[in-house]
């Protein structure tokens, strides 16, 4: 890969990398600590929805967004012929 390419490739990955990021930020500190007053009044299952949050949607989110990044990243990798197949 070329220096041009180079710097373009990293740079669509930070930029993933950072929207993912500023997602679970808000999923997990967001909705689980900050607005959990709020979405307390609300319940999911049973159980109020800022504890859901709090508890296991962070780390559903969490999730969801690590197959979101390697399906993501392998379509950047194959933008910028860098794949493995």
């Amino acid at each position: 890969m070329q220096g041009k390419d180079a710097s373009a490739y990293w740079k669509a990955n930070l930029n993933l990398l950072i929207k993912l990021l500023v997602i679970w930020f808000v999923v997990s500190y967001g909705f689980g600590i900050i607005l959990v007053e709020q979405l307390n009044a609300i319940h999911l299952g049973g159980y109020p929805l800022g504890f859901w949050f709090a508890q296991q949607g962070s780390i559903y989110t969490f999730l969801g967004l690590t197959f979101y990044y390697a399906k993501k990243m392998n379509q950047l990798d194959r933008e910028f012929d860098v794949h493995e197949d």
